[in-house]
């Protein structure tokens, strides 16, 4: 089979039309063929489209990790954190004060539930967590075609060559002062973080990706 049609029942009808049979026998012919093909067609897999793809979260994601990781929190060691999230506000939030929390503790902090307890009060706040994206098309982008009495036929893309970049930037801080009396301990200024995934297409249908995300670290090459 191939595109749902039975051609073992084609070739039947076709030795039909050798053979001269009357019309009565060829219309039970056809009725049969077409409740072959009414039934005979190939089964297609439903595919889950998110609302958000992986490469945008992993962007996201990578580039507020790599602007924690710029900066050192050793001087938490051994101190009694609460980590105070009221001051921030991106995509992915929970994300990034899990990641910040993590730095912490692996710091050697003692992360507190209840601010009261605490030694520090550490404020997160967000500059900027998103993506900038630019792309190149070299070909016929797709479009409408107006038609007398039809209405209007979508004429699809012919991309020769075309490239569609994303940028991803995080630009983090941090604010660090004492639990009971709000003496200021630690600024830990712009804390910046950067990713990208580059996608390019050739003559319409070999595709190369380009990404600096460790998931997707494997540059590859469809056909």
């Amino acid at each position: 089979m191939r595109d749902g049609v039975n051609f073992g029942t084609m070739s039947f009808v076709i030795s039909f039309f050798k053979a001269g049979c009357n019309g009565r026998i060829l219309l039970v012919v056809m009725a049969a063929m077409a409740a072959l093909l009414a039934g005979g067609g190939c089964t297609q897999t439903t595919l889950t489209a998110p609302q958000r793809s992986a490469t945008e979260q992993l962007l996201l994601s990578t580039a507020a990790d790599r602007a924690i990781a710029s900066t050192n929190f050793s001087m938490f060691d051994g101190k009694k954190v609460f980590v105070d999230t009221s001051y921030f506000d991106s995509y992915d939030s929970k994300y990034v004060i899990g990641a910040i929390r993590d730095a912490l503790s692996r710091a050697g902090a003692l992360l507190m539930t209840n601010v009261a307890n605490s030694e520090i009060v550490i404020e997160a706040r967000s500059g900027v967590l998103s993506i900038d994206a630019a792309g190149t098309l070299v070909g016929v982008p797709s479009s409408g075609l107006p038609v007398p009495l039809a209405g209007t036929v979508s004429i699809p893309e012919l991309a020769f060559f075309k490239s569609q970049k994303q940028y991803s930037l995080a630009k983090l801080a941090l604010l660090a002062y004492e639990t009971h009396g709000g003496k200021h301990i630690y600024s830990s200024g712009p804390m910046i973080g950067r990713a990208y995934n580059h996608y390019y297409t050739f003559i319409g249908f070999v595709t190369y990706t380009v990404s600096d995300i460790p998931a997707k670290h494997r540059s590859t090459a469809v056909k």
